[in-house]
């Protein structure tokens, strides 16, 4: 038996308790590169604690189609983490407000294409879930001797379902 959560789509408000959303929005920041290229500046909040350093690694994961079963989130106690597709692809995102050192229901977002997110520090999450393959992903994160990763298993899993709005975000896949 599972409970089921529909993704909607990810939106700086909806998504600002968990972390930032990374995308162009706005006017930029500043116009560089002989004019050609807007900078849109400083978009994350990047933490790497006190005994880490930032890092960029190469995820590749399979994609899911909905509905997805999420029975595991992770955090992170002494970092943020940041995905950013590499081929613009929509990516499901799972999240889960602590309540006393656990996760609470989980909230579920699509990434639309152009959209990456950066978990802020301790924040529950569920894994990397592209929609389409390649599951293709730069991953900023802590570079640390320690120990920063904490799993948990939900006794119940829950099912994600898409949302009618997250639908309109884009082509994804379901079984």
């Amino acid at each position: 038996m599972s409970r089921t959560i529909l993704a909607e789509p990810l939106t700086a408000d909806a998504f600002a308790p968990f972390g930032d959303v990374l995308e162009v929005s706005g006017q930029p920041d500043k116009i560089i590169n002989a004019g050609r290229c807007g900078r849109y500046h400083d978009r994350a909040r990047l933490d790497f604690g006190p005994e880490g350093r930032a890092g960029i690694s190469i995820f590749e994961s399979r994609a899911v189609a909905f509905p997805v079963e999420v029975d595991l989130v992770e955090r992170h106690p002494e970092g943020s983490q940041a995905f950013v597709s590499m081929t613009g692809h929509a990516f499901l995102v799972v999240v889960a407000p602590d309540e006393d050192g656990r996760p609470g229901t989980p909230q579920a977002f699509v990434a639309a294409p152009g959209q990456g997110i950066n978990f802020h520090r301790g924040t529950w999450h569920g894994v990397l879930t592209p929609l389409h393959e390649p599951g293709l992903f730069a991953v900023v994160d802590r570079i640390g001797t320690t120990a920063n990763l904490e799993e948990y298993r939900f006794e119940t899993p829950y099912r994600v379902e898409p949302g009618q709005d997250a639908i309109e975000t884009g082509p994804i896949r379901t079984a």
